[in-house]
């Protein structure tokens, strides 16, 4: 397990009965958790008064309960700065587990030793494309949410990274890909985060374990001929780390060489001491 346990402004204190409870910056906050199926004792303060509580609906959905809560603020990974807002489905807007996949791609740009190109697909709110920018690499953020890529925005000025070189397209990430294909453009590095189920603007249906290994062969396609990296990043439950290796050996290892590495992310438990698992992430790696 890959375990993001090098944060100060963030903290998952304790999760128990399909819950977390977590501080973000000066907040706490209990959302959620399918993966906390433990029947644990709740003997932290915050359990009984957190500054805000996502009540799950009994008809879906759910909404958030807010005793003492700004609209936004914002929290610190070493040198970037990300905006958390609150959100309608008991998301921050940050996916605190994927710090050990920014230091992942940090490091792996630090060393090439050349300018690195990557490209973000799924990139949602820009922590991974901050991080690959503030290693100092070249980045085309590609998300079909036009508020996200906005958010992603405000996440890089926030950073001081205003001036980096960054692209944001609002673009279907398939159709996005294939043109990209067709003026012939490539990339040093991918990474992408898809959702397990989604909906494309025309109605096209998104399932992950059909529609990945396609997803992936045509995104291998716009690597460079000396790639750096190749990164999936999955929350689908039920797919095994082992699966995105498969696929990364399948179709990256077998024509670039290089290695590949799969585990589950998870983030420490301070009251047990113990880890959640957080969803899973495959890592190809050139070795050059």
């Amino acid at each position: 397990m890959w375990i993001s346990n090098q944060w100060t402004d963030y903290e998952l204190i304790d999760c128990s009965r399909g819950e977390k409870l977590e501080r973000w910056g000066d907040y706490t906050l209990v959302r959620p958790d399918p993966q906390a199926i433990w029947d644990t004792p709740r003997s932290h303060p915050s359990w009984r008064r957190p500054d805000a509580r996502y009540a799950r609906s009994a008809t879906g959905g759910g909404q958030w309960e807010k005793h003492s809560l700004p609209a936004h603020w914002e929290i610190h990974w070493d040198s970037l700065t990300f905006l958390v807002k609150p959100m309608s489905f008991k998301h921050t807007g940050l996916f605190p587990e994927q710090a050990a996949n920014w230091a992942f791609v940090q490091e792996q740009i630090a060393k090439a030793g050349r300018p690195i190109s990557v490209l973000n697909l799924f990139a949602y709110t820009g922590g991974a494309t901050v991080a690959c920018a503030a290693a100092g690499a070249s980045v085309c953020h590609v998300d079909a949410a036009k508020g996200m890529v906005a958010w992603a925005k405000e996440n890089a000025r926030a950073s001081g990274l205003e001036g980096a070189p960054i692209r944001w397209i609002v673009d279907d990430c398939g159709k996005f890909v294939a043109r990209e294909l067709r003026r012939g453009r490539r990339y040093d590095a991918v990474i992408m985060d898809p959702p397990s189920y989604g909906r494309g603007p025309s109605g096209e249906i998104w399932k992950l374990e059909e529609q990945l290994f396609p997803f992936v062969a045509l995104a291998a396609q716009v690597l460079s001929d000396h790639p750096l990296f190749f990164l999936i990043n999955s929350y689908t439950t039920g797919l095994a780390p082992s699966v995105l290796t498969y696929l990364l050996e399948t179709l990256i290892t077998k024509q670039h060489g290089g290695r590949t590495e799969s585990a589950e992310l998870g983030l420490p438990v301070s009251e047990t001491g113990l880890n959640l698992p957080c969803g899973a992430t495959g890592r190809w790696t050139s070795g050059r």
